[in-house]
């Protein structure tokens, strides 16, 4: 068994209040030099919400839903949240898990899937934060295919097709619109050369999006689809583009419905809510096609449940073969340890 001493649930982080907005986009793009102006471009969608984003409440929900499946499973680890682009940043929560003698973390990831921000990133992060300290990270596997994190998009496609069938929509004219961030072309294949065009990240969404769709929409069309492109316009990311679908859907008489499934993220923060509930939305709407976006897992039962499994397997030295999984993919292997700002070797480690 492996000793852990606390939890440490990793996250993006996000600005809660208008004067945040900008030092924030700052910290998201340090080291481009992108000017304010160009950040202000961005900051609007921050600013229609109060420059609020709901990532650190959602998270706050979050920790608050592992403490209390930790308490009923009888689990005595303290959870801690760290952010990487805002408070409570990683370093200082290091800190304090260190002053109250917790030195063995074990992380929690808000991202599912093989990238370089949701692993390659948050490795540099646990190496600055740890760096002159005695605390050790490490982190549970990628859980794209666990059946906490697939659970609750099961059932949320299950239920908005249902919704249209009601409205008398029929499946094979409800086409199922499986959607994740969109990366530069080159991050996807550096995430995985050996799974083909597009990397482990393409690979590990089709795989996900034809087992919900096959066990919630078996006779609906789906497409995986991608949002939130941004960067330098020269750059190839990945495509297609959300909106450019529906526009496309609509333009062959193909659909009279989409259903929005944003699979690639865990709760529903900034990037969901503008680019899905706003503009998909409103392009669907513009062309006269009916949607239902489906929930994030958030913090339903069957997705922190997963976590807290996920934490077992680790205190458990869980074997491969007995981790669960939904794709041929999974389960996805465990990570180095990173100790003290190095990296410590591991058999198990995927370095990406």
């Amino acid at each position: 068994m492996a000793h852990y001493d606390a939890i440490l649930l990793s996250s993006f982080g996000g600005p809660e209040g208008q004067d945040d907005v900008i030092p924030f986009l700052r910290n998201v793009t340090a080291g481009r030099g992108i000017p304010d102006e160009r950040l202000e471009e961005v900051a609007h969608h921050y600013r229609h919400f109060g420059g609020v984003s709901p990532i650190n409440e959602q998270n706050r929900q979050l920790k608050a839903a592992l403490e209390a499946e930790l308490a009923k499973r009888g689990i005595d680890l303290p959870v801690y949240w760290g952010n990487r682009n805002w408070a409570p940043y990683f370093g200082d929560v290091v800190r304090e898990a260190e002053q109250n003698g917790h030195t063995e973390l074990l992380g929690l990831v808000t991202s599912a899937y093989t990238s370089y921000s949701g692993v390659g990133q948050y490795r540099e992060d646990f190496e600055k934060a740890t760096a002159g300290t005695s605390v050790a990270i490490d982190r549970v596997r990628e859980y794209f295919d666990h059946p906490g994190f697939v659970t609750p998009f099961v059932e949320g496609v299950t239920d908005a097709s249902a919704s249209l069938r009601a409205e008398g929509v029929a499946p094979e004219r409800t086409h199922i619109l499986y959607v994740t961030h969109s990366i530069p072309n080159t991050a996807a294949q550096a995430s995985g050369p050996e799974f083909g065009e597009g990397g482990a990240y393409v690979a590990q969404h089709l795989a996900v999006a034809s087992v919900i769709n096959e066990t919630a929409a078996p006779a609906s069309p789906w497409s995986l689809v991608y949002q939130s492109r941004s960067g330098d316009p020269r750059t190839p990311w990945l495509e297609p583009d959300i909106n450019d679908v529906i526009a496309d859907l609509a333009a062959g008489g193909l659909t009279d419905a989409v259903v929005i499934v944003p699979f690639g993220f865990v709760s529903d923060h900034m990037e969901v809510m503008w680019d899905l509930d706003n503009e998909a939305v409103e392009t669907a709407g513009e062309h006269g096609i009916k949607v239902r976006r489906v929930p994030t897992p958030g913090v339903h039962p069957a997705y922190v449940s997963g976590l807290v499994d996920l934490v077992l397997e680790r205190v458990n030295d869980v074997p491969a073969d007995e981790r669960p999984h939904l794709t041929a993919l999974g389960p996805w292997p465990d990570h180095a340890r990173v100790r003290a700002g190095e990296v410590v070797a591991s058999a198990e480690a995927d370095a990406r």
